[in-house]
This record gives C-alpha cells, structure tokens and sequence, in this order.
C-alpha cells in the first residue's frame, strides 16, 4: 500500500486522519499532506465527534462498532484509527 495515511498491521488497518466536524455530510474528502481527511456532521463537543466518526467508520468498514479504535488524538483533530479486521476497504480511500 503505497498510501500514506494508510498502514497495514498484521490483520489490522491503521487510518492517520484528520477530522472536520459540523459538515454537511459524513464524507472521506481527500488527502491533507500525509493524512486522510473525514467530514461528519457531529459537532466537536463532549466526545460526539468521536462517536459519530466510529459509527462512520463502522459503516464504511463493515466491522462492529468495537472493531473501531481511536489510538491516538482523543481530544485532537488529528487521529489515529485502528479497524480491526476490515471485511471491505471504501473505494474513496
């Protein structure tokens, strides 16, 4: 995998991301220097931004919403995403 945000760890998929909360839509917009950047809709305040983008990611994944991790950048823009065992890779990333 030639994608910089993009990392394959054993059975395991590791997203470095950048978040945009309060879009208009829950969305992959496109590369931002080496990570990938998401809109969703929820709004940064009290974890919501968290919970939605888990739930996103679930989705698009089709894992279990606890297949979803966020390693790193709890309270940040910039995270870093464990999916645990992926059964579909989205075709936007």
């Amino acid at each position: 995998m030639d994608k910089p945000y993009l990392k394959q760890d054993v059975q395991d998929l590791l997203l470095r991301l950048v978040l945009q909360p309060k879009a208009s839509r829950d969305a992959f917009v496109g590369l931002l220097g080496d990570e990938l950047k998401v809109a969703i809709t929820a709004p940064p305040i009290d974890g919501q931004a968290n919970k939605h983008l888990i739930k996103f990611l679930s989705k698009q994944f089709k894992v279990p919403k606890s297949a979803v991790i966020v390693e790193k950048g709890q309270l940040n823009r910039h995270k870093l995403v464990r999916i645990k065992n992926p059964q579909k890779i989205p075709n936007d990333i």
